[in-house]
């Protein structure tokens, strides 16, 4: 599909699909990435619907590195099982050494 077809959710699924194993991105992150700096909250609805779309949508998490969507998981602790299969350090439903497995598109892709 070519980009200038794909709707936003689309576009965020496809950036998301992008994040390496081990690494986690924000929701502002990727909106930024996609032009719209302040969609955040939009990427946040892209990623709640994201279920069967093969998104690893876990490695996504808030500005602060809380995991804010793990309630759309299946599972009472599923988004930080996931993280902490690839290696990242939860404590808290929060990332630790954020900075070290940050992942930013528009400075890595």
């Amino acid at each position: 599909m070519k980009p200038e077809t794909l709707n936003f959710f689309d576009k965020v699924y496809e950036v998301a699909k992008l994040i390496p194993y081990g690494r986690v991105t924000s929701y502002g992150a990727i909106a930024n990435y996609l032009g719209a700096a302040r969609s955040a909250r939009m990427v946040g609805y892209a990623m709640n619907g994201s279920g069967g779309k093969d998104v690893p949508a876990h490695r996504v998490v808030n500005r602060k590195g809380l995991l804010t969507g793990k309630h759309h998981f299946d599972g009472t602790n599923l988004m930080q099982q996931l993280l902490e299969s690839e290696g990242i350090e939860v404590k808290e439903n929060q990332i630790q050494n954020l900075e070290k497995v940050f992942w930013d598109p528009s400075k890595e892709l």
